[in-house]
């Protein structure tokens, strides 16, 4: 087999060429990291190899077994920890300590035979929607090198945008798995709250807003893996209700006809880029050639400028308590993080614990608001973008403003940008491209991001589904119906 032929598959049409010995696990690593050798330079997607594990796994080709045996794979260097490796978090204060144990995806990866060779890149503790970490440096997007490949699951989407690898693990606590897919013309699912499991080290990610999963390129791998991953563990908080069936068995069903809401414009963005605008008519479009009723709505159908705040207050405060963690646990000082790490740990102490109980409780006013919406519609159809990827540094602060966090850092008294516009240009910039994704975060509900959209210039733009609780499958029957109406999975980056 040559590159050519690797990339012509998706995961799990390569383990069936392992399956029916087509094609060995050894021949597969070697392709994928040959094809890692020739383009990471450029993209910056893996950021820890892996070699002695993967070699360890081909060598004795028998004992990969499972859906997925043999089939290169890359996870996140966040929270999906391998025993023995560190999980740096895209921070200095994480990137010496090894996990002791294998995070519960990891280990159900392994189990479904996949040979993992490296990590991936992502922004400091995944906190923004584009991955630049000082430590390791930006990922790029392979549609335009001078591009995000977007946040926190930057390395991961790159890495598949680029041929390396079918499909890589990803994670979603604020649109993490469905912002790279946009960015770089992927598929990307993020599971309904408590789904997937987050142990053993953690009961629930980000009081549940977190989850784990994949972008790939084609719909049925991201279904077969969600397979693998769903399912408590004992340490797990809850059970969340899942399917009789497989998710893998919807992926070709017909989805009956749904009616689906779409709204374009934000509080936070009220004029989203025409290329985002251009994505939704054309799903609008797709979505009606297939026989689906599709209604423009007046207004978002929950308060999203209040959605909005309540997430960056929980982001702020769970971001100073996992600094004071690990300053507490490694003895680390200031230096081992980056100055906006410390920045918006500091807005967080400055929050007060009764804002931060109104932001969570609050999640139930926006799932309420929700839940009426899904009473009417099937789905809510969004941007997944309101921008095209913007550039590699675009969100950097300016120098001044650089100068002035820092000073107030050293003196304690960053709490005072609560009350100066520098904050409100943070939130705005943080979340003015990407306004749309953090609702079924907080919410709990399933969403997807399709690549149904290229701009004039060639860059990807998806478009977002999100349904009602235990919608994975409507979700996924709907992406295969409209990844056979429309094939994405041809579509090559210039890289």
């Amino acid at each position: 087999m040559n590159f050519e032929e690797y990339q012509q598959h998706d995961g799990l049409g390569l383990a069936e060429l392992v399956a029916g010995a087509e094609v060995s696990p050894a021949e597969l690593l070697e392709l994928a990291r040959a094809r890692a050798v020739a383009v990471n330079p450029r993209v910056n997607a893996i950021v820890r190899g892996m070699d002695a594990e993967a070699e360890a796994r081909v060598a004795d080709p028998g004992g990969l077994s499972g859906p997925f045996a043999g089939v290169p794979f890359l996870i996140k260097d966040l929270a999906q920890d391998y025993a023995g490796l560190p999980t740096s978090w895209g921070s200095r204060s994480l990137a010496r300590i090894p996990a002791p144990v294998h995070a519960t995806v990891v280990q159900r990866w392994l189990d479904a035979g996949l040979v993992i060779f490296g990590k991936t890149n992502t922004p400091e503790f995944g906190a923004k929607g584009i991955t630049e970490p000082e430590l390791f440096g930006p990922a790029r997007n392979p549609w335009d090198l001078s591009r995000t490949p977007g946040g926190s699951s930057g390395g991961a989407g790159a890495a598949v945008a680029a041929g390396i690898v079918p499909v890589a693990g990803a994670s979603d606590g604020g649109g993490s798995i469905r912002i790279p897919a946009a960015c770089c013309g992927l598929f990307g699912l993020k599971a309904g709250r408590g789904l997937v499991p987050s142990g053993p080290g953690a009961g629930e990610g980000l009081q549940g807003a977190v989850s784990e999963g994949v972008v790939s390129r084609s719909v049925r791998d991201s279904a077969a893996m969600l397979d693998l991953l769903a399912g408590p563990e004992p340490t797990s908080p809850y059970d969340a209700p899942r399917p009789a069936g497989k998710f893998a068995d919807e992926v070709g069903v017909d989805p009956g006809k749904l009616r689906i809401g779409f709204r374009v414009p934000s509080a936070i963005n009220p004029n989203p880029h025409p290329e985002a605008q251009a994505a939704v008519a054309g799903a609008v479009t797709a979505l009606t050639a297939l026989g689906h009723e599709v209604e423009e709505l007046p207004q978002a159908p929950f308060d999203d400028a209040a959605l909005a705040k309540d997430f960056l207050i929980t982001w702020f405060v769970h971001l100073a308590w996992q600094v004071a963690e690990i300053k507490a646990a490694t003895g680390c000082g200031d230096e081992a993080f980056e100055q906006d790490t410390l920045l918006v740990a500091a807005l967080g102490r400055a929050s007060s614990g009764v804002e931060h109980c109104g932001a969570l409780e609050r999640r139930h006013d926006h799932v309420r608001r929700l839940a009426a919406f899904h009473q009417e519609y099937d789905l809510l159809l969004t941007p997944t973008l309101a921008t095209p990827p913007p550039r590699i540094g675009e969100f950097e602060l300016p120098k001044p403003a650089q100068l002035a966090s820092s000073a107030l850092l050293k003196v304690g008294a960053a709490g005072l940008l609560t009350r100066v516009n520098l904050v409100d240009k943070i939130v705005a910039e943080n979340l003015g491209w990407v306004p749309y994704t953090q609702l079924s975060n907080l919410t709990g509900r399933p969403a997807m991001s399709v690549p149904l959209h290229w701009t004039a210039g060639g860059l990807p733009l998806g478009v977002q589904f999100v349904a009602a609780p235990g919608g994975e499958g409507q979700l996924l029957r709907l992406a295969s119906q409209l990844e056979q109406a429309h094939p994405w999975a041809e579509r090559r980056p210039p890289l």
